[in-house]
């Protein structure tokens, strides 16, 4: 654990991408192989499971040090983050007889051993480990514990780390990494050997994902080298059929088969040996609907007839990465296009489309096209040209994704809250309001857009002008207004204001306008007019 926390500390220390490729390069080099295979799951995002509640996990930690509750509860909105708090309230005492501790391994597996343990046993095994690890190592445990885990690693630099300590090409890693396997039972040497792919047959390839479009049009060449798709919004995946099983993961490598039934048909009707890439869209009556209806079935544990009904679903390919058994992934994207259309026809689904292509013979003649993006429900185009491979990961020059301008309204700030992390001392969480008539309605929240130096001034106003505290929340006085983009917009019955926001941001601060300049309700509920089919 104690490898495993320094590591964590460097990777949060350093913004260079060398510095970090150093790091986890060394960390893979030296460390345990179970751990080694535990950092590969965790760093692909494959997290333990809460164990217990962070309410739990806050009252035993002022029973071990003696600690009222009140004062714990000021600490936590102090420090903004709950794993941190109980870290740095804990004494250093460090009773483990091991020199070294536990190994990473060790506590990940106990976490999954204690999930339905009785609370005594878990509390026992909790503040034994509190009590023998350092206060770096404390945070961690608890961030494991409690099922939030998060690093700023990518998985390109995690492969290409390994890349480093392995004789095996960062292409190849990365797609053996990937798919349905447990690091509690697999070895380092299984994960990465070849015989990985060949007996997983639900195992994905690696995603291709696009830049977003850097330089002008004409700076890519001529047009007829390029093809261009519509950017749809929606669930990236991957649909698999081997061994006579069907399998459909998403992009963040979750298993989803079982959340969408409407595709088991393609159990029967595909060839073995096939992976289709594509997006899984709201798709009724030859429409893509708003994302909003598919959010209706996301996070289910049952999928009913009635969500089925309420918020059917399509799937709209992309790229043909297998055929008979064969990686197409080197071969040219009109060959694989070619093949995939065929593919594609020969079946006659309805759920099953064809991403269209969007035919333009000049630039100028794009730029226009895509301005209908927002009456397609989509976000915009993807260009790729037509003599490239299907890569793995994000790579400049063949994909680009080039979204249309967001959507934006000016508002004026209301409440704050502090952040987390290395924000956890500053307000930079906030809840942003529009006029309607003379009262202000609250519609969104927004923690990202801001320089550092323009946090800092927000917080010293938050701190001086606040009216009212409610728990960790500030109301502050209704005058700094921000420019608010957003790239979708929905009705919603949750929300006072009546309307929903996909991917809010603050776009600007709006230093130029006083309050009296912000939008109005009307101006939202026009948005959802327009924008919100």
């Amino acid at each position: 654990m104690l490898e495993f926390a320094q590591l964590l500390f460097k990777l949060g220390t350093t913004t260079k991408t060398n510095d970090k490729l150093e790091a986890l390069a060394y960390y893979f080099a030296h460390a345990n192989e179970k751990d080694k295979v535990w950092v590969i799951a965790l760093f692909s995002g494959r997290r333990p499971r809460r164990t217990v509640s962070g309410t739990q996990l806050a009252v035993w930690c002022t029973e071990l040090i003696h600690l009222p509750i009140w004062l714990f509860q000021e600490c936590y909105h102090t420090v903004g983050d709950l794993s941190e708090t109980i870290a740095l309230l804990i004494p250093e005492t460090k009773i483990s007889s091991s020199p070294t501790g536990q190994p990473l391994h060790y506590y990940v597996e106990k976490f999954q051993q204690l999930e339905k343990a009785g609370e005594a046993e878990k509390k026992m095994f909790i503040l034994q480990s509190w009590l023998e690890l350092s206060s770096r190592e404390r945070f961690v445990f608890n961030k494991l514990l409690s099922g939030t885990f998060r690093v700023g690693v990518s998985q390109k630099l995690m492969v290409n780390a390994l890349a480093r300590t392995v004789q095996l090409e960062p292409n190849t890693i990365a797609h053996r990494i990937s798919g349905n396997w447990d690091p509690a039972t697999t070895s380092f040497s299984a994960l990465l050997s070849e015989q990985s792919t060949q007996t997983d047959f639900s195992k994905p390839y690696p995603f291709y994902l696009a830049y977003a479009l850097e330089d002008p049009l004409p700076e890519l060449g001529e047009p007829a080298d390029w093809q261009a798709e519509w950017k749809w919004d929606g669930i990236r995946g991957q649909i698999i059929k081997r061994n006579g099983q069907l399998f459909v993961w998403s992009r963040g490598e979750d298993l989803i088969t079982e959340k969408f039934p409407e595709f088991s048909i393609l159990q029967s009707k595909l060839p073995n040996g096939v992976v289709i890439d594509g997006e899984i869209l709201p798709y009724k009556d030859g429409q893509v609907l708003n994302f909003n209806i598919l959010q209706t079935r996301i996070g289910r544990k049952n999928v009913t007839k009635k969500h089925l009904q309420d918020a059917p679903v399509g799937l709209f390919a992309y790229d043909l990465l297998e055929l008979n058994g064969e990686d197409l992934r080197s071969m040219a994207l009109n060959e694989r296009r070619a093949a995939l259309e065929d593919l594609v026809t020969s079946l006659q689904l309805p759920f099953l489309q064809l991403s269209p292509v969007v035919t333009f013979s000049n630039w100028d003649e794009l730029t226009t096209i895509r301005e209908q993006s927002r009456n397609l429900n989509s976000e915009g185009l993807m260009l790729k040209r037509r003599s490239s491979a299907y890569q793995v990961g994000r790579r400049r020059g063949d994909w680009w994704k080039w979204k249309i301008d967001p959507l934006t309204i000016d508002a004026v700030m209301v409440y704050a809250q502090k952040g987390a992390g290395r924000r956890s001392n500053l307000y930079t969480d906030y809840t942003f309001a529009v006029k309607d008539g003379d009262k202000l309605v609250p519609f969104t929240k927004a923690y990202s857009g801001l320089t550092d130096k323009e946090f800092a001034q927000v917080d010293a106003f938050v701190k001086r002008n606040s009216l009212e505290k409610f728990g960790p929340v500030r109301t502050v006085k209704p005058e700094l207004v921000f420019e608010i983009a957003f790239e979708g917009i929905a009705a919603s019955n949750r929300h006072k204001s009546g309307v929903a926001l996909r991917f809010p941001r603050i776009s600007r601060w709006r230093t130029d306008k006083t309050p009296n300049d912000i939008n109005t309700l009307d101006d939202l509920r026009k948005m959802l007019e327009l924008y919100g089919k």
